[in-house]
């Protein structure tokens, strides 16, 4: 609470220093400098930002502007901005006083550099100066943009790091543009300002007719987003676009979605309060606390930025207020009325209702435009998967099919046939995930357009059910790849466009690809061969075999099944002796080549294949190794690597860097490459992950030690054994040897564990919706007559199984439906 309090107190400050500015511009004396050329001079020196005025004589016009201008430097004092006016006619000053458009022209210098100039009739009045000045102050800081695509890479360099606020303007100029831009001043550093004035943004925001809107403001809520793909949800300012309303906005963006309290709602005191906004208290009974906080949640969210939701804990001693009611509501500067509401969507009608009466000029159309679109938002908030969540938000957008060939039982053999690689997608066009990933399917299938040999199809599963059930595809989506001289093989990688992308080029290259000769050999280890892809993957895996070696079938199997994720070789030649001699490996071997220039790393496969009794398991062995024996000594974790790494079984030695690449971070990457190259660290996977690069680690630091510690930080997480997390003490230089020395105290129990990692099941963010209990209390018995013919083994089970989910029952009653949330 004491965090709301400071922005109370901060909103205050400005209120006063608001409302105390227009009352006493009459009182204080003019901010408007009356620059000779001596003291302009002076000011360009200083390297401050001032708005200056060259005029010779004073016509009725430019008397009006005169007094704008000096309304202006009252305001623009606040943001430490200088106006002033330098009368040509008593000094020159050149080139400005000598210049034709004298008396038309006002400049904004910034020390000695012109930063912009203005014509005076753009800077018409004070709304039109300051707006125009800070515009051209934060020009670097606010965006401006015209089309959805650029508004989309903004919240796409936004995701995961910081919120964005849009606002529309019709006009430059207007009091709403100067507004937007002092909450920009003020906020720029902690949130993403956007500007715009093109009406195709509107449409993108869900505006169905933009000519006929005000000036308006959107929060965009992305640095809870961390998937690409994902857009980020948004909150509508209902209100004008005023200095006052826009910063009230703000503040309830970083107020609790839901506050709880176990007083009566007159005694409740929330930030909501102090924000001089409506204050709605719902109620929550122990029996059905979390359907009642789901309730009260959802509620919360269709009046973001408009009401503050409390949720008042019935059970608690201190709550007097009657059962009868079950919503309490109290507008600003009134009492509190007590209320008996059937569902959320009488509370909701209840606001906009209260919300229209008090807010003028707000057009009845736009208010049901806008309810339809939060009650299109409210029925994501109960959906328990965000992939379903994210197809169902995007369910309108129509997306383009025409890069991809849609097959059918007719088409489907020829297609696979006569193509030299045919990459087919399976997918439903009900299931949330196949929807989501052809998306992405469609990016690659653009991007490959100009590549040749390869071809990218798609067959809707739910329309030809013959194609898939004899290409086996059991589940959705599933990507096959269709090589001319190969069986088909699975795309097992991320479902994402740079992945896919990324297999699909390296699966042209043949696999293995098979040398003759050691300057063959030479240039593939280099990268000089298929140099082209060297960019996709710098890991090279050559097998060095004797003629001899009957395990070379072993190798070339699977080479096939790795292809599109590694490049592998294949030597099989009385020279491979000699290799293996250089290296000191006994044959058969693999040379895994990590770039040009660094010696390749040597490892024997003699003992696993002697080990081994069938091919198809050395096939399988031959491949884990493989794929162990290319993994990065000291890697980057990322999504998509991390599986690969967590698999190995090592404890998990992490450094959690910063986002930015200091001397700091680099020294310390350093000191952890020294102390891995002393062997000392083989017990465990040393590894880093850039918050940066990967914003999700600042959660999982934060989940391994409760709080996040000054970067860079060290810590050990024994996945595998207990879970227990240890941090490298911060007090302690991040050096080669300081880390040997702290974990071989961790082994020997020295060190106490910093945290644990819980065990904790995923279950979906919302409880399950019980039907039949629905059922029930419309019609008691309904459901249960449909259940009670069962065998007596049968029926036993289903009496404990009731007994385990509500322990108040007996065995001789019929289970009770549980009770309901109030709404």
């Amino acid at each position: 609470m004491c965090r709301y309090s400071v922005y109370t107190v901060v909103l205050l400050l400005f209120l006063l220093g608001f409302i105390s500015k227009h009352h006493s511009k009459s009182t204080n004396p003019s901010k408007l400098l009356d620059l000779s050329a001596q003291s302009f001079r002076q000011i360009l020196q200083s390297s401050r930002t001032c708005f200056v005025y060259f005029g010779k004589h004073v016509n009725p016009g430019i008397e009006a502007f005169l007094e704008q201008l000096e309304m202006s430097a009252h305001a623009l004092e606040d943001y430490g901005i200088m106006v002033g006016k330098l009368n040509c006619s008593v000094e020159e000053e050149e080139p400005y006083c000598s210049r034709e458009e004298v008396m038309k022209k006002a400049h904004l210098f910034r020390g000695a550099e012109v930063l912009r100039s203005f014509d005076v009739d753009t800077v018409f009045d004070v709304n039109a100066i300051v707006s125009h000045v800070l515009f051209s102050v934060l020009f670097n800081e606010v965006r401006y943009v015209h089309t959805p695509a650029e508004l989309l890479a903004v919240e796409r360099a936004a995701r995961g790091t910081r919120d964005v606020v849009m606002g529309h303007i019709q006009v430059l100029g207007l009091p709403e543009h100067r507004a937007l831009m002092e909450a920009a001043f003020v906020y720029g550093t902690k949130y993403q300002f956007v500007q715009t004035t093109g009406a195709p943004l509107l449409k993108h925001m869900g505006v169905a007719d933009p000519a006929s809107v005000p000036a308006r403001l959107w929060f965009l809520h992305c640095s809870g987003v961390t998937h690409r793909s994902e857009p980020c949800p948004h909150t509508l300012m209902r209100k004008p676009l005023t200095t006052i309303n826009i910063h009230t906005f703000l503040q309830l963006m970083e107020a609790p979605l839901l506050v709880e309290a176990s007083v009566d709602p007159e005694e409740v005191n929330v930030v909501f309060s102090h924000l001089n906004v409506p204050v709605l208290f719902l109620f929550a009974q122990s029996e059905t606390m979390q359907l009642d906080r789901d309730t009260a949640q959802s509620v919360a969210r269709r009046l973001r930025g408009e009401v503050g939701v409390v949720l008042i804990h019935r059970d608690n001693l201190g709550v007097k207020t009657a059962l009868k009611y079950n919503a309490v509501y109290q507008l600003p500067q009134e009492e509190v009325r007590y209320l008996s509401l059937k569902n959320t969507d009488e509370v909701v009608n209840l606001f906009r209702e209260q919300l229209v009466q008090k807010t003028q000029g707000e057009e009845e159309e736009e208010a049901d435009e806008d309810e339809g679109d939060e009650d299109q938002w409210s029925s994501l908030d109960v959906l328990d998967d965000e992939v379903a969540e994210s197809v169902y938000r995007d369910r309108g957008l129509t997306l383009d099919t025409d890069s991809l060939s849609e097959l059918t039982d007719q088409t489907f053999s020829t297609a696979v046939t006569q193509s030299r690689l045919m990459v087919v997608l399976f997918y439903l066009k009900w299931d949330a995930v196949s929807m989501a990933f052809l998306q992405s399917y469609l990016e690659v299938a653009e991007a490959l357009e100009g590549v040749g040999g390869v071809e990218l199809g798609s067959v809707d599963c739910g329309e030809w059910t013959v194609i898939c059930r004899d290409q086996n595809i059991t589940s959705f989506p599933s990507v096959l790849l269709y090589h001319s001289t190969h069986p088909p093989q699975r795309y097992r990688g991320m479902l994402g466009t740079t992945s896919l992308h990324r297999f699909l080029l390296l699966s042209q290259v043949p696999s293995p690809v098979f040398l003759s000769s050691s300057a063959e050999v030479l240039s593939f280890l280099e990268g000089d061969l298929y140099n082209t892809h060297s960019t996709l993957t710098p890991i090279r895996v050559l097998g060095l075999y004797l003629p001899t070696d009957t395990d070379v079938l072993v190798f070339e199997e699977a080479a096939q099944s790795l292809r599109g994720e590694i490049i592998l070789g294949l030597f099989v030649h009385e020279e491979a002796q000699r290799w293996a001699d250089e290296h000191s490996v006994m044959l058969p071997a693999l040379l895994v080549s990590r770039g040009s220039g660094i010696q390749p790393e040597a490892h024997s496969l003699s003992s696993s294949s002697s080990s081994t009794s069938s091919t198809s398991s050395t096939s399988q062995d031959l491949i884990s190794q493989i794929q162990r024996f290319t993994l990065d000594p000291f890697p980057e974790l990322g999504v998509e690597n991390l599986p690969g790494y967590v698999e190995v079984g090592k404890p998990l030695l992490v450094l959690f860097v910063g986002g930015e690449e200091s001397v700091e971070v680099l020294q310390s990457l350093e000191e952890m490459r020294k102390a891995q190259s002393t062997g000392h660290l083989h017990s465990s996977l040393p590894c880093w992950i850039h918050l940066g690069r990967t914003p999700a680690g600042r959660s999982v630091l934060e989940s391994y030690l409760g709080f996040v510690p000054p970067l860079p930080a060290l810590v050990l997480s024994q996945l595998n054994t207990g879970g227990e997390v240890f941090h490298f003490p911060p007090e302690r230089p991040l050096l080669a040897a300081e880390i040997i020395q702290w974990l071989q105290r961790v082994q020997n129990g020295q060190e106490p564990p910093a945290g644990m990692i819980s065990d904790e099941a995923w279950g979906p963010p919302v409880p399950f919706y019980n039907f039949l209990s629905v059922m029930d209390e419309e019609a008691p018995g309904y459901a249960a007559q449909r259940s009670h013919k069962t065998k007596p083994g049968a029926k036993r089970g289903s009496e404990r199984g009731a007994e385990h989910n509500s322990p108040q029952t007996s065995p001789q009653t019929s289970p009770q439906p549980p009770p309901h949330t109030e709404l």
